[in-house]
């Protein structure tokens, strides 16, 4: 079993910091590089690059939540939900169909606990 993990390529799991601009103050934000694949894969979709797509995220993010306690750790979870989605079929594999076209709440009706926020009406 462990084969399939350890034989990954060990420039996938080598982090890397990008400084980007939020706001107008530049941050640094430190990730493995396959979650920056999969970062610039997500913004791609949508005609993003990846400074855009953080940016976009993080106004989102403080518009939801009003604070943002670990930005790096949100950027990870990100992405590991938008491959599970996609395992799910929720998110179609065809990188050419923009995320901003899917329906979220169609996307995450039925999606398991764990992956999705419980809101009280």
């Amino acid at each position: 079993m462990c084969q399939i993990f350890v034989r990954a390529n060990a420039l996938s799991y080598e982090a890397t910091t990008r400084s980007i601009r939020l706001h107008g103050v530049v941050t640094s934000v430190r990730l493995e590089n396959l979650f920056w694949d999969t970062l610039e894969e997500i913004g791609m979709r949508d005609g993003m690059n990846v400074p855009q797509l953080l940016s976009k995220l993080y106004d989102e993010l403080l518009e939801h939540r009003g604070d943002i306690p670990n930005f790096s750790s949100f950027l990870r979870v990100c992405c590991l939900r938008y491959l599970a989605l996609q395992v799910d079929d929720r998110i179609p594999r065809d990188i050419s169909i923009p995320i901003s076209s899917l329906n979220a709440q169609s996307v995450l009706r039925g999606v398991r606990p764990n992956l999705v926020e419980i809101r009280a009406v």
